[in-house]
C-alpha cells in the first residue's frame, strides 16, 4: 500500500508503517527525525537516510479518538528504528495536539522539540519527496485552507523562498476576512460576504444570502475589523467563489465548495482566463503593476489583531510584500449567472494570475525552481495548468506524486525542515 492509499486509512485502524523510499541527491539526516504533523488528516513521519516512514492517517485531531491514535502511532514509529531521533518536528500552532504530543516525547527522549512552520513545512515535503537535501533556493507556491503563519496570521496563499531551514515570505493572496471565525471556513456563504464587503457592497448580503439566519447582520459584523481575522487562504477564496456562484452555501463535508466547483468546471470545458482579474500589487508601490491591473491601488494593511495565538516576531520591520488580489475575479463571479461558466473562468484566471505572481517575483531571484504544494493543489484542473504554465516560463517544476501535497504529507516536510535547521546549527 503506497503513502497516498495509507492516507485513506480510517482512524483506529492498525498502525502498519508505509514507507517511502527515494534516490536522493543529499545525504539526509544519519540518525532519524520524528514528525508529528499538523491538525487535519494527521499522519506521523520518521525521516531517515534512505527513506520515510509514515504511520497511517489517523484523521483530523478534532475528536477524541483520533488524538488517542496518536501516540500509539508515534510509538510503532521508534519501535522501527533502533536509534533516538535527532529531534521532534511539530507545526508551530500550540493548541493542535500533535503539538502537545512531540512536546511530550522530545522532553520524554531528551531530544529537541523543533516548532516549523506549515507552509514551510508544505514546500520542503514536496522536496523530500523528490530526495532533494541541497539548500539551493526554491519558489514555493503553498495553497491550501490554512495555517499558522510566522506572523500569527492565518496564512493560505503563499509564495515563498525556500532554501534548506531559511525560508522567506516573497507575498500571498490579499486578505479575506473570516466572519465568525471557524464557521466560516465551513460556510462559504460568508466568504462571498466578507468580499462583497470588501468590494463595497455589503448592503447586498442581506439579500443575497437571505436563507442563512446571520446574513442581517453579518456586514455589521465585517464593519468591525476587529471581529474579522484576515487570512490569505487560497482555499476560503475557492469557498468565496462558490457562495457567489450559488453552488454552496454551507458545506455537509471536507472541501465540498471547492470540489464542487472543480466539478462543474470539468463540465464545462476549458475557458480564457478573465482579462483584468488580478492585479499584482507591487511591494514598495502604492500602484498595482501588470496587464491585469485595471486601477492604480495598493491593497489596504488589515486592521485587527489575529485570532489565533502569536508564533513568531512580526513587526514593523517586516518588509512589504507582493499581493496578488484577486478581487476583482471574485466579484466579477458575484454577477454571473451561468455557475459552469464562472467556475471554469474562476480556474482559467486562477492559475494565469499565480503564474504571472511567480514569474514576477522571480525576476531577479537565483531560483529556477517552483514548487506546488498545499491542499489546494488536489484540484487536478488548477495543478495541471500551473505545470503546464510554469514550465512553458521556463521554470522547472516539483509537485507531490506519491505523497498527498495536503496535510496528509506535512509530517515529512516537517521532518525535512527540521532537520536542515539542526545542520545549520552544527556547520
Amino acid at each position: 500500500m503506497s503513502p497516498a492509499t495509507a492516507a485513506r486509512v480510517a482512524p483506529g485502524a492498525t498502525h502498519a508503517l508505509q514507507p517511502l523510499r527515494w534516490a536522493g541527491e543529499g545525504p539526509g539526516p544519519t540518525r532519524p527525525i520524528l514528525a508529528l504533523g499538523a491538525w487535519f488528516k494527521n499522519a506521523p513521519c520518521l525521516l531517515g537516510s534512505a527513506g520515510a516512514l509514515f504511520s497511517p492517517n489517523l484523521g483530523d485531531l478534532d475528536t477524541p479518538q483520533a488524538c488517542r491514535e496518536v501516540e500509539p502511532a508515534v510509538a510503532a514509529l521508534l519501535a522501527a528504528t533502533p536509534d533516538r531521533p535527532l529531534a521532534v518536528a511539530h507545526d508551530l500552532h500550540p493548541d493542535f495536539h500533535s503539538t502537545r504530543v512531540a512536546l511530550s516525547t522530545a522532553a520524554r527522549l531528551g531530544v529537541p522539540a523543533l516548532g516549523v512552520q506549515h507552509h514551510h513545512a508544505h514546500v520542503g515535503a514536496v522536496l523530500a519527496e523528490h530526495g532533494r537535501f541541497d539548500v539551493r533556493p526554491v519558489l514555493g507556491l503553498a495553497l491550501d485552507g490554512i495555517g499558522l503563519g510566522s506572523d500569527g496570521q492565518a496564512w493560505g496563499g503563499e509564495l515563498l523562498q525556500v532554501a534548506g531551514a531559511h525560508c522567506e515570505r516573497l507575498g500571498h493572496l490579499r486578505p479575506l476576512r473570516l466572519p465568525g471565525g471557524d464557521r466560516a471556513a465551513r460556510e462559504p456563504w460568508r466568504m462571498a460576504a466578507a468580499l462583497l464587503h470588501a468590494c463595497g457592497r455589503g448592503g447586498d448580503i442581506a439579500r443575497r444570502f437571505a436563507r442563512q439566519p446571520a446574513a442581517a447582520m453579518l456586514a455589521q459584523v465585517l464593519a468591525r475589523p476587529a471581529l474579522c481575522q484576515p487570512t490569505s487562504s487560497l482555499g476560503r477564496h475557492f469557498d468565496a467563489a462558490a457562495g457567489l456562484l450559488g453552488v454552496c452555501e454551507v458545506m455537509q463535508a471536507d472541501a465540498e465548495a471547492a470540489i464542487a466547483l472543480e466539478t462543474l468546471a470539468s463540465a464545462h470545458g476549458a475557458a480564457n482566463p478573465l482579462n483584468a482579474g488580478w492585479r499584482l500589487l507591487a511591494p514598495e508601490a502604492t500602484h498595482a503593476v501588470g496587464a491585469n491591473a485595471p486601477t492604480a491601488q495598493a491593497a489596504p494593511t488589515p486592521a485587527g489583531g489575529p485570532a489565533t495565538p502569536k508564533a513568531g516576531a512580526g513587526s514593523a520591520e517586516t518588509p512589504p510584500l507582493l499581493q496578488l488580489d484577486l478581487h476583482p475575479l471574485l466579484l466579477h463571479l458575484a454577477d454571473t449567472t451561468d455557475p459552469g461558466r464562472g467556475a471554469a473562468l474562476f480556474h482559467a484566471t486562477l492559475a494565469a494570475a499565480l503564474i504571472d505572481w511567480v514569474a514576477l517575483a522571480a525576476d531577479g531571484q537565483p531560483c529556477a525552481t517552483v514548487v506546488l504544494s498545499g491542499g489546494c493543489m488536489h484540484n487536478r484542473i488548477l495543478s495541471a495548468a500551473l505545470e503546464a504554465g510554469l514550465a512553458a516560463r521556463g521554470f522547472e517544476v516539483l509537485c507531490a506524486r506519491r505523497l498527498s501535497p495536503g496535510d496528509g504529507g506535512i509530517a515529512l516536510g516537517q521532518a525535512w525542515v527540521a532537520w536542515h535547521q539542526l545542520a545549520r546549527k552544527d556547520s
